[in-house]
Parts: C-alpha cells; structure tokens; sequence
C-alpha cells in the first residue's frame, strides 16, 4: 500500500498545491509576528490558525524553536520568549484542507536583523545542501545511486545532522524514507519515480554552538528532474 500511494495523481498534486499555499499563508502570519517579546506559542499559534480557517485538519507536531532551544533540534515550542536577533527555526509538519501534507521548514532571526556571521554560516550550508540534493534527483535514480551523489555534511556538524537527506510525503509523512549518507547503512532500496513527492531536509548546527538553521523543501519528481512545489523564499544572506 505504502509503495502504491508514492505515486501521486493529478488531482493529489493539486490538492497538495493548495495545502502548501495555505502553509505557506501561514507562515507569513509567522515572519510578520516574528518581533522581540513574543513566545514560540504564540508563534507556533498563527500556523494553526491559518490551517484552521482554510478548512485544514491538524499538525504533527510543534516544531518551532528559537535562540539556544533550536539546539539540540527536536524540542517542541514553549513559553519562551523571543529575543531580537535570536535565530527562529520551525518545520510545519502540516495535515491541511483535503487531508494532505505541506512539510516545509524555515529559518530566520528574530525582528529581521541581519544574521550574525555564524548564522550565515550555518544558513548558507543548509542552503547548500537542499540545492544539491534537489538538483540531483530524479526519476529513474535508485535510492542508492542518490546516496553516492548526495551532498557530503563537513564534519564539523555532523554532531548536530538531521538522520534524513529526504523522505515521501502525501497525506502525512510517507515511503521512503531516504537516510543521510552518514546513516545510510540502515537504508533500503527504492528507486524515484515521476509523480512521487518528496521532502529534501537540512539541518545544520554544531554540539558546542548555540543555534541550528533548519530547511526543508517539498518536490515533485518530473520527467526532467525535482520540481519544487512550495515558493516561501530562503533568506537573502
């Protein structure tokens, strides 16, 4: 079952469209009220009410943290309070209108300031490693051969890695589900196909630094490479 539903129809892409522009919608509510003094709740608050009032379902979990709580990643939003110039990082994991999944993830610094050096550091290598791996993927391309082409993580931040390069998405979080080359050993074979949906992760950071800058994008695989689907722009850094 789980391989037959990789293959997305027409009108799921549609679908999936739609719940990617109503995550998107929100997560503008999100960079608007990105100011010093309110809390990741609150934050977290407008992805939820933007999901709510579109007809979406729910969220998978509560994945927005800012300043030293992005790191270690995997904490979930708190009463925190923001502080200007604190690096806010979030993935949506959102179930919306129709049932279906916009897994998208952002990093930016708190009242827009321009990001420290190591901000920058480590946004631009994120940044790096989504445009790799989505510029390498494609149908035909067996899990396998995309491990062997697939950006290499400097090992200054392998501490901190995200266990996925990838992973399928449809109505939730679905087959395959794709390890980072690092982790790769535990993987199985799959081979991409037109029309399966996949999300391409990053997360950078490092065991003894203060923050982590995570991104994740939503592509489609087409007949000449990945497509993405979701539009919300990187930070100009």
């Amino acid at each position: 079952m789980e391989h037959a539903r990789a293959i997305k129809s027409a009108d799921e892409l549609d679908l999936m469209k739609w719940s990617i522009r109503v995550c998107e919608a929100a997560m503008a509510r999100i960079y608007e009220h990105s100011i010093p003094g309110v809390t990741e709740n609150e934050l977290w608050a407008h992805l939820h009410f933007e999901n709510a009032r579109s007809g979406g379902e729910w969220l998978e979990t509560k994945l927005l943290t800012v300043g030293p709580r992005t790191n270690p990643w995997y904490q979930e939003c708190s009463d925190y309070v923001c502080r200007e110039g604190d690096l806010l990082s979030f993935d949506t994991d959102m179930i919306g209108p129709y049932n279906y999944c916009a897994d998208l993830s952002r990093s930016w610094t708190i009242g827009h300031v321009p990001m420290t050096a190591k901000q920058r550091e480590y946004y631009s290598v994120a940044l790096d490693q989504i445009a790799h791996n989505v510029g390498i993927l494609k149908a035909g391309m067996s899990s396998r051969e995309f491990n062997e082409k697939s950006w290499r993580i400097p090992e200054k931040y392998q501490a901190r890695r995200y266990s996925l390069a990838m992973h399928g998405v449809g109505m939730a979080d679905e087959w395959p589900s794709v390890p980072l080359h690092l982790d790769f050993a535990r993987a199985y074979d799959c081979v991409f196909e037109e029309n399966m949906v996949m999300c391409v992760e990053s997360l950078v950071g490092e065991a003894d630094g203060r923050e982590c800058v995570k991104l994740e994008t939503q592509v489609a695989i087409g007949p000449n490479g990945a497509e993405r689907l979701d539009s919300f722009p990187w930070e100009t850094i």
